[in-house]
């Protein structure tokens, strides 16, 4: 029986090990996926537009090349039909599309022979991809050769005599094109490399290559009777030609000549079926692209430190600059009052950041979490940070040598050290890192040890201090699959003995405090009796006997009398006792064992904790009936009380001085009071992941929500929560309206409400699409709404009555892939946009929500915020390698002097602003145990406020300045001769009213 007791934990064991495991590829499988499916949308995206934008250039390009050369007309003797199919016909050239167009056309000077170009092709901005945008400024037409206006554009009557003049045009135009080439072969080698590495999955044909292609053609077509008709589009290319930032989108012109783009239709045939045979090739262009992102990432590197080189088209050759994520080129355009982007130095901020306050409790999933010192302060923890809160002085200290999230705490016999062990976590690169237990000091949180470096695995899930030697001792558990439970002399850093425990759950370890050789754990389906002798471990299970064995024992205590008490999930307090051995049943080698000696009905529900007070009374907390119950020494009930159902079911309880009590509850708050006044929170704080966060425009308080569905005001100044409602879904994003009176909330399913800050009551409810919203943003005057949407849109709201009335203004369309970030221009008619496929879009909402094609125009653009994590401006902050996803956020200050980044690493950083060089320096600070959400300013950059996410935390802290930053002016961040100069006269005043 028992052989087969020992095979059903091993299988179990090893199933419980692997299903982390499997479920681990399989979200790492799933997150390829998506990522492969928004670059296949981001390529459809891309093929589309420029499949558009070839077909408008046709006419264009053929006005353009009679104008270059009349004698040329001859080539166009043919028509293009719209459904594919093209036959011989003659047509004066004025039933070709746009040849007399007066729009884009040339005003000749006959007398001179010169041409005023104003606008003869004009450039074409991408309104979906961020890898198809203008790389380089518009720079003027070359000079054209005249065509006289009284001449007949007949195509019959511009055929020559013969031949020649055809021959004698083309060879010309060949001739020329192959210098072009010579002089620029260099420069065509360094993009064919890197377009080797990047691939597109239409890219259009280069003229170059048309040109060529049409050369020969007519030279074989010499002396043969009728022409081939050609094809009524362009036909793809042979080989890709060009990097998905080139392409048809600046003015087409090689040298002084423009070129058409002509095929013939035996071509086009050929290329397609080649195009055919490489199909399988593209569907896989994006996995491809995922798998050899550490190259592209290298070659990024490369390029980015050789942005000044001579002749680098990535460089800052045009005024522009180029950083790549995932492989993927982003064009920023470099503002003109920056003369050498070279010159440009990053520098530390001379702010820094000092954590003021943490807001949030983690009852959820912990246990013996909460403890008392003699010191008045209560002992918690969150994240990363060990919190010790003055329950009268209402002040908090902060232990924070972890760096992962910590998960349980034991206190010292002494009441002064404290023991606190952490979760392993990763790396950035993924790599599991190694948990270990601290002792430090609560007085001077000076750490005196570091206990199991590279012992412990997973995580450490229970911790205690012996009692009977003076705490000499300490009993750490892990996270493994056996549960190793390992004894420590913590002063020597030694290691006295380690014993595989169970491959079940375990909740809870202590000492029998009247026997250091005495240990007990308990968890799921067992409570395990421990006995060290020798240097050995062994251990005995508790007998239930009579008794119906519970599925979990969810806790324990050791009574005055030295019983053992423990509270189970059947909602029974049972109390253990030693029995001798009975040696008439099980003969001369039985041993005494450990049986129950009472049962007590309790609770409703599990038991999830048991408290002994100084004069012997029990405390014990419900789960299901939230009560929490005093009972006299031989546990008959004394008095009761319940707990508010907002505040979930009572987690742990700590006494604080036999009638004032706190009391931990599993919705992350803190209770403080006694069964006859009752009890109010004195901590409190979400429950589940955290996106939302918006500071008031003058007020010290902020606003948070997340997918617990809660929507809660906080005051920065008192570290208090101003009030908490709770809504139908989970919100996401918050912004607060320009005259602080209300605030906008975005919600999961595409739902945004409107709520009084003072009543807090739905002033306005809308729907825009189905699925949910990224951001909310108020224009400088209150004025508009945006909202960004997972939908690709942003939509644009006019706002009156104060905030409480919204009209559909426009919505913005363009982006490929969903909205992320946005800001407004200061003078409230742009917005900037950054989107889950890397896009920067800027947009005309004052013109009625147009798309800015020319993203040039941009470049010297004041913005009243800078949330968007892409841009000139913010460029520094990614780290080498980044993937895309590793900035959740970034706030730039209102003094317009630092912008603070949330990372995927648990990070915030601190950078100086602008910062527009790659490898800028940072201030970079701990505390967070999960991915940080969002980063914000209050309203006077006193403060810095971040979200963790599944951490459920919330971190105020306080900026420094030095005396220097103070004296400086308010927004001159970079030193001259090249620094930029970005002030405005709010960000004076605020600077003074701050110093």
């Amino acid at each position: 029986m028992d052989g087969s007791t020992n095979s059903l934990d091993d299988v179990s064991a090893g199933s419980s090990a692997e299903f982390p495991d499997r479920l681990s590829l399989m979200e790492v499988r799933l997150q390829a996926q998506e990522d492969e499916i928004t670059l296949l949308k981001s390529s459809l995206a891309d093929a589309l537009r420029k499949l558009r934008l070839h077909d408008q250039q046709i006419p264009l390009l053929k006005q353009q090349l009679i104008a270059v050369n009349p004698g040329a007309a001859r080539v166009l003797n043919q028509s293009f039909c719209i459904d594919g199919y093209s036959k011989p016909c003659r047509h004066s050239t004025s039933s070709l599309d746009g040849l007399h167009h007066p729009v884009n056309s040339h005003v000749l000077n006959s007398e001179n022979g010169e041409g005023s170009t104003a606008h003869s092709v004009p450039t074409v901005k991408s309104s979906t991809s961020e890898s198809s945008t203008q790389t380089d400024p518009w720079t003027p037409e070359p000079t054209r050769t005249p065509l006289a206006p009284s001449k007949s554009l007949c195509l019959e009557d511009a055929l020559p005599e013969g031949v020649s003049l055809m021959e004698e045009a083309l060879n010309k135009l060949h001739q020329e094109t192959q210098e072009e080439e010579s002089t620029n072969e260099e420069e065509r080698e360094k993009d064919r490399s890197w377009r080797s590495l990047v691939e597109d999955p239409i890219q259009p044909t280069t003229i170059r290559t048309l040109q060529q292609q049409h050369s020969k053609s007519s030279e074989e077509s010499q002396g043969s009777a009728p022409q081939t008709p050609t094809s009524s589009s362009p036909a793809p290319p042979k080989e890709p030609s060009s990097s998905p930032h080139s392409g048809p989108l600046s003015p087409i012109m090689e040298s002084e000549k423009i070129l058409v783009r002509r095929n013939s239709e035996k071509q086009s045939k050929d290329i397609q079926d080649k195009a055919k045979q490489r199909m399988p090739k593209k569907a896989a262009s994006s996995t491809n692209l995922l798998t050899r992102s550490p190259s592209l990432e290298g070659r990024a590197k490369d390029l980015l430190s050789n942005t000044g080189s001579q002749g680098s088209r990535r460089g800052t050759q045009g005024h522009s600059i180029k950083m790549f994520i995932r492989g993927r080129p982003i064009t920023m355009y470099v503002p003109s009052n920056i003369q050498n982007y070279d010159d440009l130095r990053m520098d530390l901020p001379s702010e820094k950041l000092d954590l003021d306050w943490v807001y949030g409790y983690r009852g959820r999933d912990c246990r013996g979490n909460l403890y008392m010192l003699p010191s008045g302060e209560a002992v918690y923890f969150i994240a990363c940070v060990v919190v010790l809160y003055h329950v009268a002085n209402r002040t908090q200290r902060h232990y924070r040598k972890h760096t992962d999230c910590v998960r349980c705490l034991a206190i010292h016999p002494d009441k002064v050290l404290i023991a606190s062990g952490q979760t392993a976590g990763v790396d950035k690169d993924g790599k599991p890192l190694q948990p270990f237990v601290h002792i430090w000091d609560s007085t001077t949180l000076v750490t005196l040890q570091q206990i199991g470096m590279g012992t412990f695995e997973r995580g450490v899930g229970s911790v205690a201090f012996s009692n009977a030697d003076a705490g000499a001792f300490l009993c750490v558990i892990d996270d493994s699959n056996e549960h190793m439970l390992s004894l420590w002399d913590w002063n020597k850093n030694t290691k006295v003995v380690e014993v595989k425990s169970t491959n079940e759950a375990v909740f809870a370890v202590e000492f029998n405090p009247a026997d250091t050789n005495n240990i007990i754990t308990c968890g799921k389906s067992h409570v395990y009796f421990w006995t060290l002798s020798a240097g050995t471990l062994t251990k005995k299970q508790g007998i239930f006997g009579k008794y119906k064995k519970p599925k979990f024992i969810m806790c324990f205590v050791f009574s005055l009398t030295g019983d053992v008490l423990t509270g189970d999930s059947e909602g029974n307090i049972l109390t253990w006792g030693k029995s001798a051995a009975d040696i008439k049943t099980l003969g001369k080698g039985a041993k005494e064992t450990f049986q129950i000696m009472k049962q007590t009905r309790a609770h409703e529900g599990s038991v999830f904790t048991l408290c002994v007070l100084q004069g012997g009374a029990l405390l014990s907390g419900g789960g299901k009936d939230r009560r929490i119950i005093r009972w006299s020494a031989d546990l008959a009930p004394e008095r009761e009380c319940e707990i508010p159902e907002k505040f979930g079911a009572v987690r742990t309880i700590a006494d604080v001085d036999g009638e004032e009590l706190l009391v931990g509850t599993t919705r992350n708050a803190i209770l403080r009071g006694s069964f006859s006044d009752g009890f109010v929170a004195i901590v409190q704080g979400h429950v589940d992941e955290m996106w939302g966060l918006a500071t008031h425009p003058f007020q010290n308080i902020f606003l948070t929500c997340g997918n617990d569905k809660q929507v809660c005001l906080w005051n920065a100044e008192e570290h208090t929560l101003g009030w908490c409602t709770t809504l139908e879904e989970s919100g996401l994003c918050a912004d607060f309206s320009p005259n602080g009176a209300v605030v906008s909330v975005g919600l999961w399913t595409g739902r945004w409400v409107v709520l009084d800050l003072q009543t807090r009551e739905v002033v306005s409810d809308l729907i825009d699409g189905n699925e949910q919203l990224s951001v909310m943003r108020y224009s400088p005057d209150g004025s508009f709404l945006a909202v960004g949407s997972h939908d690709n849109l942003i939509y644009i709201y006019s706002v009156t009555e104060g905030g409480r009335r919204y009209t559909r203004f426009g919505k913005c369309t363009g982006h490929s892939s969903f909205i992320t970030h946005l800001d407004w221009s200061k003078d409230g008619k742009y917005i900037m946009s950054n989107s889950g496929d890397y896009e920067i879009l800027y947009w005309d909402v004052a013109g009625g929500c147009k798309l800015l094609r020319n993203r040039y125009e941009s470049k010297d653009r004041e913005w009243a915020s800078y949330t968007c994590v892409l841009g000139f401006h913010v460029m520094g902050v990614w780290l080498e390698g980044s993937d895309g996803t590793d900035i959740n956020a970034l706030c730039r200050s209102h003094s317009e002097r630092i912008v603070a980044v949330a990372d995927d690493f648990c990070k915030v950083h601190l950078f100086q602003y602008p910062c527009p060089k790659p490898k800028a320096p940072s201030h970079r600070y701990e505390g967070h145990g999960s991915h940080v959400t969002n980063v914000r300013f209050t309203h006077c950059d006193s403060h810095l406020l971040s979200l963790g996410g599944k951490d459920t935390c919330i971190l105020q802290w306080r900026v420094k300045r030095s005396g220097a930053a103070e004296k400086e002016h308010p927004t001159s961040s970079l030193p001259p001769p090249t620094s930029i100069n970005s002030s405005s006269e709010p960000g004076k005043q605020k600077e003074k009213e701050m110093g």
